[in-house]
């Protein structure tokens, strides 16, 4: 019997996905629940799990191609495993070897696409040229918004008549063109090799030209799909915010002792380690309620102030950097803020998050001071107006009333969003959260 296998839909926001890896081979035996394939998403990387036992009959979707939820990406056989030994001889070769590349996708797409004429912004992008509601992703509609493109305008490739990203990608690319229509050598760009649809996009945005970025001995490497996704996001957050930086020095002797005395006993008693990072989030909550201003997105000409606090952590993975959330942070002590760490940081590196578990955050702190930074400028993370940054901790001689001493110091940063936060107000958050780790009265265990 054949069994379907899907590109599941990883969360109410998400209708497509992107193959980055197989991790069997047509012919190869799976257990139902086994990891079969990895996916990227606008949210998450994920392992996607064979919905049956048997055997990989084929693969219809290959490495790095982006597809709409519920498309079938390939065929198991449930027969079981007596007809497995004579299939992997026949469909082995021809659907391993021709995989499709990854940037074919995109290429036929602007024949189904209106042409660049999605210019005349002025209609509401909330509904289609019939009035109804238009089918996009977040990803999407904020790409249309930043380019100037009128989403009621066009008409979606996607399932069900959605737009999808590569349908944004082929009005940009097809809107930069009209300026030189006649000279071929325009288009090079989306054929520069081993670069995919929205590589082509971060290339048309370098100020350097292309044949300046290959010469002598180089070599090409394909961005991952997360690696495009950071790009995006990064280049976004920069564009869209008005980036400004505070920095402070916080003593963290009082918290360093605590932690050095109680961390043996803790993860014994609440087997789980105890880091720095539930004292950071603990003080970051005591200055966001000070200053609700930090704990705010910007909406237009409206800012939201958001009532509850959910601190994304940022996570640094081998293949890339995630964000996961914990959310009702002012709700935790200490020891439930290092679980839910730990859970999600565990869970992120064994890519098991949740779409729901990087979304909603308020407020996002990082830690280069873990890879021993002396402290950093980190970039906004959307839609948040504040990004709190942890240099490492490290001993120093200090003035410490008339007298030199060794304490534990850290240099903190707070990037901020001017457009909604002033520098009084990014000092005086940096004070509370220098004051409450200072003046730590909490008990860890």
């Amino acid at each position: 019997m054949a069994v379907d296998i899907v590109m599941p839909q990883m969360g109410e926001s998400i209708f497509e996905g992107t193959i980055t890896k197989w991790l069997k081979k047509p012919g190869d035996k799976v257990e139902r629940d086994e990891p079969l394939f990895e996916i990227s998403t606008d949210k998450v990387d994920a392992e996607i799990p064979s919905p049956s036992a048997g055997v990989l009959k084929e693969i219809k979707i290959g490495e790095g191609q982006t597809v709409p939820i519920q498309t079938v990406v390939g065929v198991i056989d449930a027969a079981g495993s007596a007809a497995a030994a004579p299939a992997p001889a026949k469909p082995a070769a021809p659907v391993v070897a021709p995989p499709p590349p990854p940037a074919a996708a995109p290429l036929p797409k602007p024949a189904t696409v209106p042409a660049p004429a999605a210019a005349p912004a002025a209609a509401a992008p909330a509904a289609s040229k019939d009035g109804g509601r238009i089918h996009s992703s977040p990803l999407v509609r904020r790409m249309a918004k930043e380019h100037g493109i009128d989403l009621s305008a066009m008409s979606g490739t996607g399932a069900g008549g959605r737009i999808s990203k590569q349908d944004i990608e082929a009005v940009i690319s097809g809107a930069s063109q009209p300026a030189a229509p006649a000279a071929p050598s325009m288009p090079p760009p989306a054929a520069a090799p081993g670069v995919s649809g929205s590589q082509a996009h971060v290339a048309l945005e370098s100020a350097v030209p292309r044949e300046k970025m290959y010469f002598g001995h180089y070599e090409v490497q394909p961005m991952s799909v997360m690696r495009q996704r950071i790009a995006e996001h990064m280049v976004a957050s920069k564009r869209v915010s008005a980036h400004v930086y505070s920095v402070d020095e916080i003593d963290m002797t009082k918290v360093a002792t605590l932690r050095a005395k109680s961390k043996d006993e803790f993860e014994k008693r609440y087997e789980t380690k105890l880091t720095f990072m539930p004292f950071f989030v603990k003080a970051a909550v005591a200055g966001l309620r000070a200053y609700p201003t930090l704990n705010a997105s910007l909406d237009g000409t409206n800012v939201v102030l958001h009532k509850e606090i959910n601190i994304g952590i940022a996570v640094a993975l081998d293949w890339g950097l995630i964000v996961p959330v914990v959310k009702n942070a002012d709700e935790k002590n200490l020891l439930g803020i290092q679980r839910n760490l730990n859970d999600l940081a565990e869970r992120a590196r064994s890519k098991k998050l949740k779409p729901e578990e990087v979304q909603e955050g308020t407020f996002s702190i990082t830690n280069p001071g873990v890879f021993g930074g002396l402290f950093g400028l980190p970039v906004i993370s959307q839609p948040n107006v504040g990004i709190l940054g942890l240099g490492a901790i490290e001993k120093r001689p200090v003035v410490v009333e008339d007298a030199i001493a060794i304490r534990s110091m850290c240099y903190v940063t707070l990037s901020y969003d001017h457009r909604v936060v002033d520098g009084a107000i990014a000092h005086q958050f940096l004070h509370k959260v220098k004051e409450t780790l200072e003046n730590w009265s909490e008990a860890a265990l």
